[in-house]
C-alpha cells in the first residue's frame, strides 16, 4: 500500500464524526501521525457540554489500526487553544507538516430573523477558527525555515462549502464564513509559498449531521453500495492535497463529491463596458446594463438538486 504521508504529521480539526473523522483516518492510513482535534459538543449548532469523546474514539480508531494519533479537545476558535493544538502536534511529534482545518457549527436563519449571536458564532468558529491554526501552523513553518535557510514541508487544507458559491437563502453566516475562507486560503498560499507550504480550500459534499437537512431527500443507495455522499468520497482527495504529490497545487479551490473532482476558476470578467464619456451616467448604466440583463435569466433561486448536480431518491 501507498504510504506518501510517512513521516509526516497531521492536525486535523472538527475530526470526531463526519467528514474530519474520514479525513484523519485517511491521513493515517496514507501513514502520517495525526492529532485528532474536535471541541466534542454534541450539537451540530455548537451547543450541548464539550467532551473529549469524540476526538479520543478516533484517536484510538486510529491507532486500534496500527497508526499514530493523539486527541486534543480544545476550541480551535479561541486563540489559545488553537496555539495549544498546534504546540501538541510540534511536541508529540517534533514538528507539524500537515494542517486541515475542518471544525464549524451551524445556526441557521434567514437573514432577516438572524440574531447578533447566530451571525458572531458562526463566523468565529468557521473563519475566526481557520485563521487561529493557520496562524500558529504559519509561525512554526515560518520559523523553521528561516532557522534552515530552506523551504519546509507544510500543507494547508481548508474547508470552504458549495453555500458560497452558489448562494443559501438561510444560511448567510456560514456562506460569508465559507467566502472568507477561501479568501484566507489564497492569502495564504500567497504568503507562504516561499516558505515550501502549500494552502488549498475544498468545498465537500457529504452526508454528515451538518448536512442532514441540505440532503434529507437524497436516498442513501438501497443495495448497500458506497453512497456517493459518503465522507470517504471526500478525504482521498484531502490525503493527495497534503501529500508531496501535490507540491504544485497552491491556491486552489476545489469541489469534490462521489468519485468526482472539478477545479474552480477564480472569477471571470463576465461583461465590459466602457463609457463614451469621461465617467458613466446614470442614463448611460441605464442603456447599456439594463439591456444586458433583460437577456439573461432573472433572479430565480436554483433548485438544490440543480445546484448540486444530484437527483432525489
Amino acid at each position: 500500500m501507498s504510504m506518501p504521508l510517512e513521516g509526516l504529521s497531521a492536525i486535523v480539526t472538527g475530526a470526531g464524526r463526519g467528514l474530519g473523522r474520514a479525513e484523519a483516518l485517511e491521513l493515517a492510513r496514507l501513514g502520517a501521525s495525526v492529532v485528532v482535534n474536535d471541541y466534542g459538543r454534541p450539537g451540530r449548532d455548537g451547543s450541548g457540554e464539550a467532551s473529549a469523546t469524540p476526538a479520543e474514539e478516533v484517536a484510538e480508531e486510529i491507532r486500534a489500526t496500527g497508526g499514530s494519533a493523539t486527541a486534543h479537545d480544545g476550541d480551535v476558535s479561541d486563540f489559545a487553544q488553537a496555539r495549544s493544538l498546534v504546540e501538541l502536534a510540534v511536541s508529540t511529534y517534533g514538528k507539524l507538516d500537515v494542517l486541515v482545518n475542518n471544525a464549524g457549527i451551524l445556526r441557521d436563519r434567514m437573514v432577516f430573523s438572524m440574531s447578533e449571536s447566530e451571525w458572531d458564532s458562526v463566523i468565529r468558529v468557521h473563519l475566526k477558527g481557520h485563521f487561529n491554526t493557520t496562524h500558529f501552523a504559519s509561525v512554526h513553518w515560518r520559523e523553521r525555515s528561516k532557522a534552515s535557510g530552506a523551504p519546509v514541508y507544510g500543507r494547508i487544507v481548508n474547508t470552504s462549502s458549495e453555500a458560497f458559491l452558489a448562494g443559501s437563502a438561510g444560511q448567510p453566516n456560514y456562506a460569508a464564513a465559507k467566502g472568507g475562507i477561501v479568501g484566507l486560503t489564497t492569502s495564504t498560499a500567497l504568503a507562504l509559498a516561499k516558505y515550501g507550504v502549500t494552502a488549498n480550500v475544498i468545498c465537500p459534499r457529504a452526508r454528515t449531521r451538518m448536512t442532514q437537512d441540505v440532503f434529507a431527500g437524497f436516498a442513501e443507495p438501497a443495495d448497500g453500495g458506497l453512497d456517493p455522499l459518503a465522507p470517504e468520497h471526500v478525504s482521498p482527495l484531502v490525503g493527495y492535497l497534503a501529500s508531496p504529490a501535490a507540491a504544485k497545487v497552491n491556491g486552489q479551490l476545489l469541489v469534490v463529491h462521489g468519485g468526482m473532482v472539478a477545479i474552480v476558476e477564480r472569477p471571470r470578467v463576465a461583461a465590459k463596458f466602457d463609457t463614451s464619456k469621461e465617467s458613466f451616467s446614470y442614463d448611460e448604466l441605464d442603456a447599456v446594463l439594463t439591456p444586458h440583463y433583460a437577456d439573461r435569466p432573472g433572479n430565480e433561486t436554483f433548485a438544490a438538486a440543480e445546484v448540486l448536480g444530484l437527483k432525489r431518491g
